[in-house]
């Protein structure tokens, strides 16, 4: 898919978020991969290697086993590490939902 600017690539990115799953554990990878960030200087330069790999580990499960769908890394790697920490954002201030809903996107309600 070709998409001409990264607000466009936004409402597609959070079409393929549809499920609260889905979302919850991208932000626990993401929140897992900044932590690692931060740990590092202190603890080992290894979290600097593990931090991505678990977080992008998070993320690509949800999107196989839960969302059903592929990542979208894989076509727009840099558009979804951006949108991604928006996501991130917007989940750590209480506003995804509102997002979703100016999207005009249905979130699947589900439990998780």
């Amino acid at each position: 898919m070709n998409f001409r600017s990264l607000d466009e690539f936004w409402a597609f990115y959070v079409g393929q978020h549809s499920k609260a799953a889905t979302r919850r554990l991208h932000f626990l990878g993401t929140l897992v991969a900044l932590l690692c960030l931060l740990c590092s200087p202190l603890v080992s330069r290894w979290l600097l290697l593990v931090g991505p790999i678990i977080g992008y580990a998070l993320a690509w499960y949800s999107h196989f086993f839960v969302e059903g769908n592929t990542p979208a890394t894989f076509g727009h790697p840099l558009w979804s590490f951006l949108c991604d920490l928006r996501m991130f954002g917007l989940m750590l201030t209480g506003r995804m939902e509102k997002e979703i809903k100016r999207l005009g996107k249905r979130p699947v309600l589900q439990a998780f």
